[in-house]
């Protein structure tokens, strides 16, 4: 072979390799079904990502809101974090329960144990490292996955367990924090559904009445509060502001970007591969 034919070769091959990783990057993901105590036929379902090139390998279970809206979750994060290496797993919190909105009822409780049901899931998927998974939840979701790894019953009750957890402006109230688990805390300063210095107060280990939490116990929480931001801070569907039961949502930008970042070095400081931290 001339060096010209061994040089035209090797392109070909970089770019037939360029072509397969971008093809995986634009990959549609994969709709699963999982176990369900539920007492109907249906089990859990939701969208599961791959990232390009062998594993097993860390992954994330993505958790919705009140609303639903579980899909959007998968294409605004899902998506970013398979490109990022993780496989992510964003679930389907109310469609087999024939939920359609949980905005005024508070967390139903048939979906308190959904997040260890798809971790369960997952380390039973040869593509997953079971020893490095986090729970992202927003909003409601954002509770339940604070709600997971908050040392107690719900945490104790799987024998897998999460390495990290973090929270998009999740529902702070109620939650003691003595927590398992690093845990990072992402909201607004202008949130009005989900206050921010209610997850101020969590993070500090404060109550309305005072210190909640003993000095040292359980891992503490990191908290970042984005001037000018509102609920729902990260979806560009809002970046005409609406009301919704009173509360205001609005997309930001910065605010986007910046939780993007921190996301991005949370999951490589608590369940990514150090060797390949940029």
């Amino acid at each position: 072979m001339t060096n010209f034919a061994a040089i035209a070769a090797l392109i070909a091959v970089l770019l037939a390799g360029s072509v397969s990783a971008a093809l995986a990057g634009d990959a549609p993901p994969r709709l699963v079904e999982f176990e369900s105590p539920l007492a109907g036929p249906q089990a859990l379902q939701g969208y599961l990502r791959l990232p390009d090139g062998p594993g097993p390998s860390p992954a994330v279970v993505l958790m919705h809101g009140c609303g639903g809206a579980w899909r959007g979750i998968d294409a605004r994060w899902g998506k970013l974090l398979a490109e990022w290496g993780y496989v992510t797993l964003a679930i389907d919190r109310f469609g087999t329960r024939g939920i359609t909105s949980a905005c005024t009822g508070g967390l139903p409780p048939s979906t308190l144990h959904d997040a260890y049901r798809a971790l369960n899931f997952l380390a039973g998927q040869s593509s997953v490292d079971p020893s490095r998974v986090a729970v992202v939840g927003f909003s409601q979701g954002g509770m339940l996955a604070l709600l997971s790894v908050e040392r107690g019953e719900l945490e104790r009750s799987s024998e897998q367990k999460f390495r990290a957890a973090i929270g998009f402006y999740p529902l702070c109230a109620g939650i003691k924090g003595d927590m398992t688990v690093p845990t990072l805390i992402l909201i607004g300063e202008l949130d009005d559904w989900a206050p921010a210095k209610e997850c101020r107060n969590l993070a500090e280990g404060r109550d309305d009445w005072g210190i909640s939490r003993e000095k040292g116990k359980g891992v503490p929480i990191e908290i970042t509060v984005y001037p000018g931001a509102h609920h729902d801070f990260d979806v560009p569907n809002f970046a005409t502001p609406v009301k919704m039961l009173g509360h205001h949502l609005e997309f930001n930008e910065a605010a986007r970007d910046r939780s993007v970042d921190a996301l991005r070095k949370f999951l490589q400081a608590t369940i990514g591969d150090r060797e390949k931290q940029p």
